[in-house]
């Protein structure tokens, strides 16, 4: 609470009141204060998730409308970890070359990627889903009122260093990874193994290492000799992927990658631009 006071420029005491003010008003308990501390309740946890909605929702009229960039040609894509969603994005500039603008790409995990794209923070995300993880996305979709457009479908890859033991076979199964550590992105909160962008969801894995940066991830796996599944598209990944090597995995759980955008929306000349580049990716 303190932290929190020091941030908001004001005392501590003073947000405190304002918070009792605010549960007053609700009529809901959203702290449960201790001696110890304090900790969210039940109703606290369901108001933070509608009031971070509502913020998010503010800060896109406030950049749109409100900020000094009025003048500028606005443009967002929200996306998993895909190296084509971002070339797609770099050939939007290079070809429309506007002469203001101030354009923005999300890589960030599944759950932001569907929020961003329904609130239209961004026009267009970019997302995975395998088949252990297929029923919940497409509800997801549904809910969200969201049109998903495949691209492509991908047999599941291990990636590993190049010096790493297997790197040279053409085949391996999880069971012979098993004494190696799996770095996985990490999707952050509890219970979102069915929002994972990568294959083998369900598998319990005994060596579990996550990481929410690329970069981090590629130092994990080149240090302890480690290895993350992926979809084997590395000759699209570019240098950031340098000095790995894809691996077929025996076991199957092929990955469906595509587009999603909000059901109605009608596409700036960028989103347009920008499906049209994706669509040069599309095996489907």
């Amino acid at each position: 609470m303190r932290e929190a006071a020091s941030r908001l420029y004001v005392s501590q005491p003073a947000l405190s009141a304002s918070i009792r003010e605010l549960e007053e008003e609700l009529g809901i308990l959203i702290f449960e204060r201790t001696n110890k501390g304090i900790s969210l309740t039940k109703a606290g946890r369901e108001f933070l998730v509608y009031a971070k909605k509502a913020v998010s929702q503010y800060k896109i009229l406030e950049d749109r409308y409100l900020s000094k960039d009025t003048d500028k040609e606005h443009f967002s894509v929200s996306t998993q970890h895909y190296n084509f969603a971002i070339k797609a994005f770099t050939e939007v500039i290079k070809q429309l070359q506007p002469e203001k603008y101030v354009f923005s790409i999300h890589e960030t995990k599944t759950k932001e990627v569907l929020e961003d794209v329904r609130s239209l923070k961004s026009e267009i995300g970019i997302v995975s889903y395998s088949g252990s993880t297929e029923a919940v996305i497409s509800k997801l979709f549904r809910e969200y009122q969201l049109e998903f457009t495949p691209l492509m479908k991908r047999e599941t890859y291990i990636y590993v260093w190049e010096n790493h033991k297997l790197a040279d076979r053409e085949e391996v199964s999880i069971e012979e990874m098993r004494e190696y550590p799996c770095v996985s992105f990490d999707q952050e909160e509890e219970g979102t193994f069915y929002l994972t962008e990568e294959a083998m969801a369900d598998y319990s894995f005994e060596k579990m290492i996550k990481s929410d940066d690329r970069a981090t991830s590629m130092e994990l796996i080149h240090e302890l000799g480690g290895y993350s599944i992926g979809s084997g598209m590395l000759s699209q990944e570019g240098a950031i992927l340098r000095g790995l090597k894809s691996v077929k995995l025996k076991e199957e759980d092929p990955l469906v990658i595509g587009y999603i955008i909000r059901k109605g929306s009608v596409l700036s000349v960028y989103g347009q631009l920008y499906i049209k580049e994706l669509l040069k990716y599309k095996e489907l």
